[in-house]
């Protein structure tokens, strides 16, 4: 079991198998990209394996795959094959712009994996093209539509964008009407490349919803799991629920039990923190699975208690690409 530096249990691992993605999401990169890793820096789909199998010896029990666009790695689904077979591994999740999750959603099927999280910032396609700078929007809704259908457990995550998608809010809640999905609110942070900082925010979690409750005055709290990002609410009669994430409120920090490794290898603590360590080099050299449990014991001694805390101690940490640090 691994326990961090204030006595929380770390169980939780966001495992990013790439840091490319086919959209460029406004505010998760710049329009021209970024500098990707390359190949031979990320880590192979075997060690992806190994790393996975060392966590879980450690007491990870929930895994969830990030990128960049998980997907746009051919031999992903090698990877989630392992996981699928991985004794004391509980839950296995995945978190993509269901841009190219098609294809794969029957064997994702067989092989139990039904947590899918797909982030969707507006449900107008003018707004979604304008946002993600692609024109994937039919696919996306379909995609999705397949994912529901199946019988996927599908949470839609929705950063709140002032000034582009606010007006997407209580649209984009009519999914919760006729099908069980449930859509989460974001709220912004200053992760796109350096293009833009802020130390305040006019929508955070309060202000979402409050506009919510202009449209739907009777929604209601729900029970959430301890160690959840998400406060959870449900509108009357409608058969899915919503929720709203403090990412920047960081209201959550004292139950996190989460921890991030970067497709290069990176051990992240924190989003507001910088890598602690790499297990890149570790894994391609001699007594790796020590050396790697090693590193991991030692990060999670060493966390930051709060976000606020990280921030403070890391300066510049907003200088990074989501995409580059596993979304």
């Amino acid at each position: 079991m691994l326990i961090d530096n204030h006595n929380r249990t770390i169980n939780y691992l966001r495992l990013a198998v790439t840091d490319r993605c086919n959209l460029r999401c406004n505010y998760c990169m710049p329009s021209e990209g970024i500098n990707f890793a390359p190949n031979n820096a990320l880590f192979t789909i075997e060690e992806l394996s190994k790393l996975s199998s060392i966590l879980v010896s450690q007491g990870i029990d929930k895994i969830r795959i990030t990128g960049g666009e998980p997907f746009v790695r051919k031999d992903l689904m090698v990877l989630l094959r392992h996981l699928s077979n991985l004794e004391g591994l509980k839950d296995i999740s995945i978190t993509t712009n269901a841009t190219v999750i098609g294809p794969y959603i029957n064997e994702l099927k067989e092989l139990g994996i039904k947590n899918i999280n797909v982030s969707l910032d507006a449900i107008n396609r003018d707004t979604f093209e304008r946002i993600t700078r692609r024109k994937e929007y039919e696919t996306v809704h379909a995609n999705i539509l397949k994912l529901i259908t199946e019988g996927f457990n599908v949470r839609i995550n929705f950063i709140a964008l002032e000034g582009q998608n606010t007006q997407d809010i209580l649209p984009i809640l009519e999914l919760t009407k006729d099908f069980d999905v449930c859509v989460r609110f974001l709220e912004e942070m200053p992760f796109n490349g350096g293009t833009k900082s802020f130390s305040k925010l006019k929508w955070d979690y309060k202000h979402i919803l409050e506009h919510i409750k202009e449209g739907f005055p009777d929604y209601f709290k729900l029970e959430s799991e301890k160690t959840s990002t998400s406060i959870n609410y449900k509108i009357p009669g409608y058969k899915g629920t919503f929720g709203v994430i403090p990412s920047f409120s960081r209201t959550f920090c004292g139950s996190c039990n989460r921890l991030r490794i970067s497709a290069t290898g990176d051990v992240i603590t924190c989003l507001y923190a910088k890598a602690s360590s790499n297990l890149r080099d570790i894994m391609r050299g001699e007594n790796s699975e020590e050396g790697i449990k090693a590193e991991i014991l030692k990060a999670v001694g060493s966390r930051a208690k709060t976000g606020f805390e990280a921030q403070e101690k890391y300066k510049n940490v907003f200088s990074n690409s989501m995409t580059s640090i596993g979304g």
